[in-house]
């Protein structure tokens, strides 16, 4: 053969390399950016530690997130190490890409779960609440009111109340301890710069004080402007040694026993709880009471009513004589 013909045999092979080449360059950059096959049932998916890049890759193939194995592997040596990949809970939105994939994986973005508590939730709510939530870990052996103040390192005697109301956002797998203790680290913080920014003359001893009247405040609120007047009324009935008389404690101190109609019986039944027994504030909270309802008990408007009485639109009337108050009642609540 003569030298041209090899030239020629030699170019058209390095053609070839360089369309194999460019095709291959092609398909991996094309791979990059395409959108994986994410749907309800594989959205979600677990990496366990010790897991190896071959079997993260067998899983997500087996779950048809990836077509094949070879190029999210050659897209992970490229890119990142093989044993960068970390443990952990993670969930792909609709239109990720394989280069979402591995970002996510080698930067542990794990996907957060979210438990809510609302305001005015009892303790025993709340841990109805944890216990139903299947991406919490259950480590507590007991949730009873002693084991719990002992887990959050409470000095107090009821747990009732010791917790904030909010929504809590959490990787699957993190523990009820650390929920409880986070909420309650919350509350205590929010606590304090509400009390350092009281208004004076204020009839608690303690900062426990203004919560226990914040959860009172919290259950009788139906709209949240009204919470600064509804404390004024309660802190002039203190002022004065007058019962604050809020059917919200009488409620929690029969608790299992209340089958929703409130009778006079339950009104002249003792418990410590009863404030029309009692002439001061309950032991305890009675719920987990908002930022507003703590605000309100720490800074009450300044108002002369003594009495309040619902109007059945979520507003109440208030009145500053027992003689305007039993005219509202007879108005409001025939």
């Amino acid at each position: 053969m003569d030298y041209k013909y090899f030239k020629m045999i030699n170019f058209i092979k390095k053609r070839k390399i360089l369309i194999i080449f460019f095709f291959l360059i092609f398909w991996l950059i094309s791979y990059l950016f395409l959108p994986l096959n994410i749907t309800e049932n594989n959205a979600s998916f677990e990496v366990t530690d010790g897991s190896n890049l071959n079997e993260i890759t067998k899983q997500l193939v087996e779950v048809k997130v990836l077509k094949d194995s070879f190029r999210f592997k050659l897209l992970t040596f490229i890119f990142a190490k093989r044993e960068s990949l970390k443990r952990g809970h993670y969930k792909l939105e609709s239109n990720a890409t394989a280069l979402d994939l591995l970002d996510m994986l080698v930067n542990g973005k794990e996907s957060l779960y979210s438990i809510s508590f609302p305001e005015g939730l009892t303790f025993n709510q709340l841990i109805k609440k944890i216990k139903a939530n299947k991406n919490i870990k259950k480590t507590l052996k007991s949730y009873d009111q002693a084991n719990i103040l002992k887990v959050i390192s409470s000095n107090k005697k009821y747990v009732e109340g010791l917790f904030f109301p909010d929504s809590y956002y959490f990787y699957k797998g993190t523990s009820d301890v650390e929920i409880l203790k986070n909420a309650n680290n919350v509350l205590n913080r929010k606590l304090q710069f509400a009390w350092n920014n009281r208004s004076s003359d204020l009839p608690y001893k303690n900062m426990y004080e203004a919560l226990i009247m914040a959860s009172i405040i919290e259950k009788e609120i139906g709209i949240l402007e009204e919470a600064p007047i509804i404390a004024g009324v309660f802190v002039n009935r203190l002022n004065i040694s007058m019962p604050l008389q809020s059917d919200p404690t009488v409620i929690y101190g029969i608790r299992d026993k209340f089958n929703g109609n409130l009778t006079k019986k339950d009104l002249k039944k003792y418990t410590p709880f009863n404030t029309y027994v009692i002439r001061s504030l309950p032991p305890s909270p009675i719920s987990l009471p908002s930022l507003n309802s703590i605000e309100a008990a720490l800074n009450p408007a300044t108002t002369n009513a003594l009495y309040f009485v619902a109007k059945g639109n979520r507003r109440h009337h208030f009145s500053a004589t027992l003689k305007e108050h039993n005219r509202a009642v007879r108005k409001y609540q025939k």
